[in-house]
């Protein structure tokens, strides 16, 4: 059974349906910019997670949020002088153009936060009737004072946030760490009618109001990046707490991708957009650098590491290729049981250790080639066929093999020719000619095949 780091116990735990599905809310994206490769690493980590378990018969109810309305929404609106609903619309239809191309699957429900608003202003009237929440002249506060064991998921203690917290200049919060519940709107901005005025709903309800609306009590997990485990994720939690109503059972955080050291971020100026990335490689190979990290730790992302990483998915979409020829040769009998699967999932069960899952596969495809090659067949296609098998659980699958234009087949046919006459600068410009077309190229004893 997977386990996980559970960052509110630092402990590991078991990731168990209690009843029904497996229920997983992730934290989504504020849609005010085109998704980074930060933005990738989080979305490809839970795809992960929820792959994994699915191959294993773990029926899973994914939600993640869109935060469509936020300060960052509002201000690059305004800088661009357009509607904010345009800029929202906008970068969310990026968003999901870059994770299909990133082979990210879609939550099985994606709320937004401008469709609840009315529940969270339900929420945060509860909170004021209930004497943890205050009205001020710029919004709605939650007096983290009421709230037990506020600090949880930061590891600190409310003194100890007290006093490293900034002190806001307006003066209007009762404390440092208390959270903006309602903001109440300022001339010119989107604004939703509400006891305490019009404004707009705080970051952190929106979170805690849709992920209780559509999983319930007590779901699963909830995850996202680090560098929300506080304040975001604590101030969801503390909103709960503050209700009496249980919240996650467990929390896992990701590693943030850096930049020589430094957390990549935009207001840094230091991102790599998911498209330029998709543009220039596989986007599989970023999907193999993520599995090549654990993903509680750091990551960094260099172009030597995305061309090796394109290394290693030549070698993968080849292995599947010569088992799909290897296994339309006769009858195949019974093929020798690969010890695999086992291994492969003694690694992923502890904390996801996927740098290690994926070492396996590799290994397995070197040798699964290796008996193909050596005519062992049986042993070829066991292991061949459980290293893709293990390959797919966490999302990492071959390409389909292409159409082949005539032109083209008539080039490789040349090339084979200027192979048997060892006519190899012919062969070499041929290959050539070849790429430029698209294609890739792959010597094998039966010819040059091609494929893209």
């Amino acid at each position: 059974m997977l386990r996980l780091h559970d960052t509110a116990t630092g402990s590991l735990a078991e990731m168990s349906a209690k009843n029904g599905p497996f229920r997983l809310y992730v934290c989504g994206p504020t849609v005010y910019g085109p998704p980074h490769i930060g933005h990738g690493r989080f979305t490809l980590v839970y795809d992960v997670i929820r792959r994994y378990l699915e191959s294993g018969g773990t029926t899973v109810r994914h939600v993640s949020n869109v935060t469509d309305i936020d300060d960052k929404i509002i201000e690059r609106a305004n800088s661009e002088r357009r509607p904010w609903k345009e800029v929202a619309e906008e970068n969310e239809a990026l968003w999901w153009s870059a994770m299909d191309r990133m082979g990210v699957a879609k939550p099985h429900v994606v709320p937004h936060a401008t469709d609840y608003v009315e529940e969270m202003v339900a929420l945060v009237s509860e909170l004021v009737a209930r004497g943890i929440a205050y009205d001020s002249e710029d919004g709605v506060y939650l007096s983290v004072a009421h709230v037990p064991g506020y600090g949880l998921l930061a590891q600190q203690s409310l003194e100890s946030l007290r006093a490293g917290a900034r002190v806001e200049p307006t003066g209007v919060k009762r404390s440092p760490v208390d959270f903006a519940l309602w903001k109440k709107a300022k001339p010119g901005e989107p604004s939703w009618p509400s006891p305490y005025g019009p404004g707009r709903p705080g970051w952190h309800t929106e979170c805690v109001v849709m992920s209780l609306a559509l999983l319930g009590e007590g779901f699963e997990l909830h995850g996202g990046g680090a560098d929300l485990k506080f304040p975001h994720h604590e101030n969801e939690r503390a909103q709960a707490v503050a209700l009496g109503r249980r919240f996650a059972d467990h929390w896992a955080h990701n590693g943030l991708v850096e930049v020589g050291g430094a957390k990549m971020a935009r207001s840094v100026g230091n991102v790599t957009s998911l498209e330029g990335l998709a543009e220039a490689h596989d986007p599989r190979a970023y999907r193999l650098l993520v599995l090549q990290a654990h993903y509680r730790a750091p990551m960094e992302v260099r172009e030597a590491h995305l061309e090796a990483a394109s290394q290693a998915l030549e070698r993968l979409d080849s292995l599947a290729r010569r088992i799909e020829e290897s296994s339309g040769d006769g009858p195949q009998g019974t093929l020798p049981a690969s010890r695999l699967p086992e291994r492969f999932k003694e690694r992923m069960d502890d904390d996801l250790d996927t740098p290690r899952a994926m070492a396996l596969v590799f290994e397995a495809i070197r040798s699964a080639n290796a008996s193909l090659a050596s005519g062992d067949r049986p042993a070829g296609l066991s292991e061949g066929r459980a290293a893709l098998s293990c390959a797919a659980a966490v999302g990492l699958l071959p390409t389909a093999v292409s159409v082949v234009a005539k032109e083209a087949l008539h080039l490789a046919e040349k090339r084979d020719q200027a192979r048997s006459a060892r006519d190899w600068a012919a062969a070499d410009a041929l290959r050539q000619q070849l790429v430029q077309l698209g294609y890739r190229v792959e010597d094998t004893p039966a010819g040059t095949r091609l494929y893209r």
